[in-house]
């Protein structure tokens, strides 16, 4: 597969990571203006780094944008005459849509929009996937690829800018829960290094057990909380203060806001 991410900025890097890392490329073109700052890529033999984005293009199949908004609609006017019938436009630009891609490249392109995340650079990514008609031919594809740096999933476009909150700007919600419960750990006497294990494993663990069993949070929550323990304490506790519902006030506040850059 000959792919080319247009944009190699921090999510390009880390689809790039990804796709290296499973090999499921034959030619991987990275561009950037400033190539000095991804020079790390050129250990790789099937990756050529350029500030020519006809050159990526031209050498390529599968073309992913992974651009600022801003840029997008000039930079797609500028390359709409090196298309060929057989490229792929692959977008993960939030609020872009599909039709204005379309209005640039038209309707007779395979145009995919995708939402990963920057878990890709290590396999665990959960990306939405939504296509125009034409690429609906090409949605296979796209698996092939989002599945090789985690999960995909298909769904509609009007779900994206939600996908966008719940799977993107999700990273970062885990992350600062892991980082609450490091700095609960360290409270409790833990070394900060100790501490932060604890909290990562025993997330990872969450995770993994809810996957693999197919079961509900709570079905899960059960099995831990005894009558009278201390779990069930802890949790009453953290719902009096508030944290089933400042996780859902924060979800929605980051989904208005998606929505107003969109517009």
């Amino acid at each position: 597969m000959k792919v080319a991410i247009i944009g190699a900025g921090g999510l390009g890097q880390s689809i790039a990571k990804g796709l290296l890392k499973n090999k499921i490329v034959s030619s991987l073109y990275l561009t950037k203006r400033n190539t000095k700052s991804i020079i790390e890529f050129n250990d790789f033999s099937e990756v050529i780094l350029t500030s020519d984005n006809q050159e990526a293009i031209y050498n390529s199949d599968v073309l992913l944008f992974a651009v600022q908004p801003r840029h997008l609609e000039s930079l797609l006017k500028k390359i709409q005459p090196s298309l060929g019938a057989h490229h792929v436009l692959i977008s993960v630009i939030t609020g872009f849509s599909i039709a204005k891609i379309e209005a640039i490249v038209g309707q007779d392109t395979f145009i995919i929009r995708s939402m990963p995340n920057t878990a890709t650079a290590v396999g665990q990514s959960m990306t939405c996937i939504s296509s125009n008609i034409k690429g609906k031919e090409k949605i296979a594809l796209a698996k092939t690829i989002f599945n090789s740096l985690g999960l995909s999933m298909e769904i509609p476009e009007e779900q994206l800018q939600a996908a966008t909150v719940i799977c993107a700007s999700g990273i970062a919600f885990w992350m600062r829960l892991i980082r609450a419960t490091t700095q609960g750990a360290i409270q409790l006497g833990f070394e900060a290094d100790q501490a932060h294990e604890l909290a990562m494993q025993t997330c990872f663990g969450a995770a993994t057990l809810l996957k693999e069993s197919g079961n509900h949070p709570e079905t899960e929550i059960d099995r831990v909380t005894t009558p009278g323990g201390c779990t069930i304490e802890g949790l009453n506790e953290m719902e009096h203060q508030g944290l089933s519902s400042s996780l859902i006030k924060g979800i929605n506040k980051s989904f208005d806001k998606i929505n107003q850059i969109k517009k």
